[in-house]
């Protein structure tokens, strides 16, 4: 992917709309397709961890599963990704789905009863983590070949980030759903039939005729960083750093004032709605400055708002001033995305798209710990400080990360 942005074609409208988006020829079925292929990832996180649980009788056991099955899935993202663009979506992704979705059987198989060992369990889910196919950075590689006008591609990912946010609201009600008629495994099983049903539908769209060709040397880059998206690479991880706290936050602030749990997805499902608002805000606007200009004055955004949940005083200001810090996590998720795929070199564009994703994941696994460790040990108002310095001093470090 050349750095240079495409220019608008003649008769592209003056404000394109999101409707325009899904008008785009093969762009409905390929999002779709993709849509359901990542609901997968979804169900997958509460079903596995309910299904450890119940097998084990130990939440020390479950978490230990969860974090390998979450390390080997982030940690080697970038390299299944140089995959996928060394030798073209149709050739890998299936693949990778499939095998993903025969682990995900053995692992469902395995936390049917109690009594599995641990051991086995970790083992089964850091295979089946090394498998998962990077969907979402794969379908952001589809929109940039689908449309060449930037404001349209803007768009694009800002309605694609918006519906992969609401697929991880949506994702964990469905397991609730499913627990009803079944062991907490069918919920690892439905995660596997959406993920090999949804990838197969994904890469046998038309949309994907002209994206299968080899790049050569793209599965050699995949284990490096390249520099020029060492940007987009620090903002996602610092808004992962910042953000991976505030649901232990919460839930010490509710604790604390004795309002109790029921509060707590009331405050965080705010965080959700003002993200997903902000995120179709962002994608309407028309913006002057580019990508990387915008990005730290984002991230910038999203640490003051964080910053000023330390002084809410009830539950309600609580969530107001989480929807607020909502409405900076897509446009900046966003943003990074669009600066990955201008600064990506031809043919890497899956690959640039991982990175920042991973960047994000990584950030939040490592904040989480983080946020664990001092919950408790400081002031509560001084945590939510401390996240948004996080976000802000990221801010600095992308500005000044090489171009």
């Amino acid at each position: 992917m050349s750095a240079t942005i495409s220019p608008c074609p003649p008769n592209a409208p003056r404000r394109p709309s999101y409707a325009a988006v899904l008008r785009v020829p093969h762009a409905r079925r390929t999002f779709t397709a993709a849509l359901a292929a990542r609901l997968s990832y979804g169900t997958v996180s509460l079903a596995v961890l309910l299904s450890v649980t119940r097998a084990t009788g130990s939440y020390a056991a479950s978490g230990a599963v969860m974090a390998v099955f979450g390390a080997s899935a982030v940690f080697l993202m970038p390299l299944r990704a140089a995959l996928v663009d060394r030798y073209g979506p149709r050739r890998t992704l299936f693949p990778m789905a499939a095998l993903y979705g025969a682990l995900l059987c053995v692992l469902a198989a395995l936390t049917w009863r109690p009594g599995a060992s641990p051991v086995v369990l970790a083992a089964a889910a850091a295979l089946t983590g090394a498998c998962a196919p990077p969907l979402g950075p794969a379908m952001r590689a589809v929109w940039a070949e689908l449309v060449d006008d930037r404001r349209l591609l803007q768009r694009a990912y800002s309605m694609d980030g918006v519906a992969e946010e609401l697929l991880y609201v949506s994702g964990p009600a469905l397991v609730g759903v499913l627990l009803r008629f079944g062991p907490p495994a069918a919920g690892v099983l439905l995660s596997a039939v959406l993920m090999v049903t949804g990838t197969r539908a994904f890469v046998t769209s038309p949309a994907m005729s002209g994206t299968g060709h080899p790049k050569p040397g793209a599965a050699r880059r995949g284990r490096r960083l390249p520099a020029g998206l060492l940007r987009p690479v620090v903002a996602a991880a610092g808004l992962g750093l910042a953000l991976s706290g505030v649901e232990l936050l919460v839930l010490a602030f509710a604790a604390q004032r004795s309002y109790g749990d029921a509060v707590v997805p009331w405050i965080l499902g705010a965080l959700s709605a003002g993200s997903a608002v902000g995120g179709l805000l962002n994608g309407a606007v028309e913006w002057r400055a580019p990508a990387r200009v915008r990005l730290p004055w984002l991230l910038v955004g999203l640490g003051l708002a964080l910053s000023a949940a330390g002084l809410a005083r009830g539950p309600w200001t609580l969530a107001a001033v989480m929807a607020c810090t909502g409405a900076f996590v897509a446009p900046t998720l966003t943003t990074a995305y669009l600066l990955a795929d201008e600064t990506a070199q031809e043919g890497a564009r899956t690959r640039a798209g991982a990175w920042v994703n991973a960047a994000v994941n990584a950030g939040t696994s490592v904040g989480s710990v983080a946020a664990g460790l001092l919950v408790g040990q400081l002031p509560l108002g001084l945590c939510f400080v401390l996240a948004g310095a996080v976000a802000a001093g990221s801010a600095a470090v992308a500005v000044a990360a090489p171009r």
